[in-house]
């Protein structure tokens, strides 16, 4: 086997080995917390204590109508009971039962508002959490894929990473280093295909004596534009 081969061999793995090792550094970014699901927490908690809040007004609107009730049956059975006789006492006592019953209406509007915003905080509070519960439901889902998915990778990579030491044994120091470099210069392509006359790295068709010597196989030889090293399949 030429050198050639082998180092585009080695090129193949060491590709396979860089988009593995690209996907896993994306799947493990998107392992643990949700931007989205904590966003959607948030806003589920900031609904539910409005609701909390509007229920705790609606409760003490109500305890108000309670009391002016209370007072107004008061003052109605001393207005109305017989115990009370002088004019200027009962004339105090309506003055003072037609202002709990005003207070009473405005107090019954009160209530009628607060619930329907009680209402309307409840039916916001029951979808949110229903999203919520869905957006929880697909994170989780993703997590279990993405964590079978981290397991596949690290499996597949100690499996290529072994393979790529067997191939790199079998190629002396001199050619190793030149791939490295030409490898970094090249985003990871050091070897390229000669295919038609022409270098598949860079397109560009090669000098004749080239050519010979890159299909003789018997040395490392570069294209003259790109520096990659040449393959003859």
């Amino acid at each position: 086997m030429s050198k050639g081969k082998q180092l585009y061999e080695l090129q193949e793995v060491d590709l396979e080995i860089d988009a593995k090792r690209e996907r896993l550094t994306q799947v493990m970014g998107r392992l643990g917390e949700s931007e989205v699901l904590d966003e959607a927490h948030l806003s589920l908690a900031r609904d539910e204590e409005k609701l909390v809040e509007l229920q705790r007004i609606q409760r003490e609107v109500e305890r108000e109508v309670e009391d002016l009730q209370a007072k107004a049956a008061v003052a109605t059975d001393k207005l109305y009971g017989g115990t009370v006789k002088n004019p200027k006492e009962l004339s105090s006592l309506q003055e003072q039962l037609s202002n709990f019953r005003r207070k009473i209406g405005e107090g019954d509007d009160k209530t009628l508002d607060i619930m329907s915003e009680v209402e309307a905080a409840q039916k916001e509070v029951f979808v949110k959490r229903s999203e919520v519960a869905k957006i929880e439901e697909e994170w989780q889902a993703e997590q279990a894929s993405l964590s079978q998915e981290q397991t596949e990778l690290s499996a597949a990579l100690s499996t290529l990473e072994q393979k790529r030491k067997e191939l790199a044994s079998k190629l002396d120091t001199v050619s190793l280093e030149l791939y490295e470099d030409i490898r970094q210069k090249r985003q990871g392509r050091a070897v390229a295909k000669l295919e038609r006359g022409m270098c598949q790295g860079c397109r560009i068709a090669l000098p004749m004596s080239e050519l010979q010597r890159a299909r003789m196989g018997q040395e490392l030889v570069q294209c003259g534009s790109c520096e990659r090293v040449l393959y003859v399949s």
